[in-house]
């Protein structure tokens, strides 16, 4: 895999060539190592080991429909009651961050709600903070630490 764009962490991988495994500490368990699963977990540690999320408020692939159609969360942190704080899509490092990935996640977002967006393919992440009541996306620089969220 390719060096990504985040702080150097520590990763279990196992096997060889396509048959590749990372483990997953959210799930506790191996998971296949594609370039986007590549991303995602050093999106992980970023916000674990960087922003303090609690890994026990994390969860992957998070299923809901909308509008009658099935959709997943690459990525959701929640606070500690249980509502959704971040909502992150990640594409694998060769894929382009577009409108279209910002479409995604703003569709995913309508049904969570969470204030704060992160999409990102490793190399070149977006940070957004979203006001559900005025129906505006900002920029900003960086998520806030898990205590401000």
């Amino acid at each position: 895999m390719i060096d990504l764009n985040f702080p150097g962490y520590q990763f279990y991988v196992r096997g060889e060539g396509r048959s590749q495994e990372i483990f997953d500490p959210i799930s506790q368990q191996y998971v296949v190592l594609t370039p986007e699963e590549w991303v995602r977990q050093h999106l992980v540690q970023y916000l674990v080991q960087e922003k303090q999320v609690p890994l026990g408020l994390l969860r992957r692939e998070i299923a809901f429909k909308l509008q009658g159609v099935r959709h997943r969360a690459d990525l959701v942190a929640y606070d500690r009651s249980g509502t959704p704080v971040i909502v992150a899509e990640c594409k694998a490092p060769h894929v382009e961050l577009n409108q279209s990935t910002f479409d995604q996640v703003g569709r995913y977002n309508r049904k969570l709600c969470a204030p704060y967006i992160i999409i990102t393919n490793g190399l070149s992440h977006y940070f957004c903070v979203v006001s559900h009541v005025l129906g505006t996306v900002r920029y900003i620089e960086d998520i806030p630490q898990y205590e401000a969220l």
